[in-house]
């Protein structure tokens, strides 16, 4: 783009005289200098001659008509500067707000592994707290404007991982997968442990506590938790609300039925039915199971590696830890891949190396104010993304 004829035909639409013409405008994403010939020095040679004849009363009333005139066109200037990257399409268009979220002064992100949101619009993160951090708390809490407002659970740093919360007649709770510690602890609003479940040794499953390690869990209509066991031995669990232990509903392997690395898992109500959606991460596929662990389907196309689910009028969120946000219309179509970064090798560079409008390992997500997404990924210094719906508000 030719930013000197840009500049022209702005002006000449403002009906400007621009006694000074501006230095060239640069929109790129990171710092820039424009080539010597991209604008003229000066467009008039006897200008600095010209100048050294009037007096000080009128160079100083022609600044100020200047300054009257570049207004509108710095204006414009920094439209140009501070637009942000657009990414998707249709009604599935946002612009990407990097660092929506930022960690208050006593902490440093680690790798950003959850998120939650209650009934009062209040933002949870677990992440797993950067080894230089004052603070060692793990869940921090934000407004639903992105305002801080508390952090706690120094117990969760290092294993904060999968993060959900759920309305357990008027109370709300939160459910936490911890992988340093191989647990799940459901705690309140405010981190009081409720309780906490190691190694299903009851199971049969297993001979010892490290070949267990819980990744996320879902909810089913009746109360009941699921467990997936991620990163330990690819089962899935399910508890009664209390924490009551039931039995394995899915083992592993790559069969109808069968898991590797069950990460994420989500009660999918878009059908008539509910369904377990499984994040079947290693075998890069969707797995749907009954709520009694009968397999009902696969989805593989538009599918990397899927860590995670939301759900919101009839689409499916998913945060792809290969560099990418699906969503799935109800009848499992591919409907928008946002801000794809694939193949991506920047998880251990510094930030100011990521590449704007696109991400590096999208770890969880959810559906914000009901037309956003909120995004977590796994890099050790954290990021929490906005997409915000360039949409809403439109007819």
């Amino acid at each position: 783009m030719d930013f000197g004829l840009l500049i022209e035909d702005w002006q000449n639409k403002q009906k400007m005289e621009i006694p000074e013409p501006p230095t060239a405008i640069c929109y790129l994403p990171t710092t820039c200098k424009p080539p010597a010939n991209h604008l003229p020095t000066h467009p008039f040679p006897a200008y600095h001659k010209e100048m050294k004849r009037i007096s000080r009363r009128t160079v100083l009333k022609t600044a100020a008509t200047a300054a009257a005139a570049m207004g509108p066109l710095r204006g414009f200037g920094e439209v140009l500067m501070q637009r942000r990257p657009i990414v998707g399409s249709g009604e599935f268009t946002y612009e990407v707000i990097h660092d929506w979220l930022e960690a208050p002064k006593h902490l440093l992100w680690g790798d950003t592994h959850g998120v939650a949101q209650d009934s009062h619009g209040r933002i949870y993160i677990a992440h797993t707290v950067n080894g230089a951090s004052v603070s060692k708390d793990a869940i921090c809490v934000f407004d639903s404007k992105g305002k801080f407002i508390s952090s706690w659970g120094s117990v969760f740093a290092g294993g904060a991982h999968g993060l959900d919360v759920r309305k357990e007649g008027r109370d709300e709770f939160l459910y936490h997968c911890d992988t340093r510690r191989r647990l799940v602890v459901k705690t309140d609003l405010v981190g009081k442990v409720i309780w906490e479940r190691g190694v299903p040794m009851e199971s049969g499953v297993y001979q010892r506590e490290d070949q267990w390690c819980p990744t996320n869990v879902a909810f089913a209509p009746n109360g009941d938790v699921f467990v997936g066991d991620g990163y330990g031995s690819s089962y899935i669990h399910k508890y009664s609300g209390d924490g009551e232990y039931k039995g394995v509903i899915a083992k592993p392997g790559s069969g109808q039925g069968e898991v590797r690395q069950p990460h994420g898992l989500w009660v999918d109500d878009r059908q008539t039915k509910p369904r377990l959606a499984v994040a079947d991460r290693a075998n890069r596929r969707i797995q749907y199971l009954t709520l009694e662990g009968k397999h009902l389907g696969f989805v593989t196309e538009g599918i990397r590696l899927p860590c995670h689910f939301k759900t919101k009028d009839g689409f499916l969120l998913i945060p792809d830890l290969e560099s990418v946000i699906t969503i799935l219309d109800k009848n499992d179509r591919v409907v928008a891949s946002l801000g794809d970064g694939r193949p991506s090798s920047l998880r251990d560079v510094p930030r100011e190396k990521f590449v704007q409008g696109q991400f590096v390992h999208p770890h969880s997500a959810m559906w914000l104010n009901k037309r956003d997404i909120l995004v977590v990924e796994w890099v050790p210094i954290g990021r929490v993304t906005l997409l915000r719906n360039v949409n809403f508000g439109k007819d």
